[in-house]
């Protein structure tokens, strides 16, 4: 893989397969439907790192940006062909020597239960592994996550074992699920 392919284009809207969903960049105009994930029980519980203002999600969606131009990574808005954000995908530590980077998300709980992740995530992974050329993206979930781990089985992420003890919650450290796709995995 070569380094450039990314920051020499603007950053794709995905397609999401499977009834009006799209993968989009993130807009300022969205900066409350994001802050809002936040605020709901659901996703802080799995999520510590956290915005606590709308001025604080403009600074990471310029992040967001900026990760884009640097090629480390790639972070979309999941929303529905209306505009409506349902909830995030994103890439993040991509390394273009090793074609590897690591998928996370999230949705509102109006979205739950429906497969927008799933789809999400099926999407974003076809794009990474088929389009620009990764060989391997992972993803890592609490144990104790298992809605998340539902979406990583159903996207075609197999998982792979357990990271003891690897991260810090609220409630605090929890071991984590390792899943991950390959190119070609089916």
């Amino acid at each position: 893989m070569l380094s450039g392919c990314l920051a020499g284009a603007p950053q794709p809207v995905i397609p999401v397969a499977g009834g009006g969903l799209l993968l989009r960049p993130w807009e300022r105009a969205d900066a409350r439907a994001f802050l809002s994930a936040y605020e709901d029980e659901g996703t802080r519980r799995w999520h510590t790192h956290r915005p606590s203002t709308v001025a604080q999600v403009e600074e990471w969606f310029d992040g967001y940006r900026q990760a884009w131009e640097r090629e480390k990574g790639c972070h979309w808005a999941v929303a529905r062909d209306s505009g409506e954000v349902l909830g995030r995908m994103a890439l993040r530590g991509v390394d273009f020597e090793d074609g590897v980077a690591n998928a996370a998300y999230w949705v509102l709980p109006a979205a739950r239960g429906a497969g927008v992740a799933s789809r999400a995530l099926a999407a974003v992974s076809a794009w990474a592994l088929d389009d620009i050329g990764f060989h391997r993206l992972e993803l890592d979930h609490s144990t104790r996550n298992d809605a998340s781990c539902r979406v990583a089985t159903r996207a075609g992420y197999l998982l792979e074992g357990t990271k003891r003890s690897s991260a810090v919650h609220d409630d605090g450290r929890h071991d984590m699920h390792l899943h991950a796709r390959v190119r070609g995995d089916r």
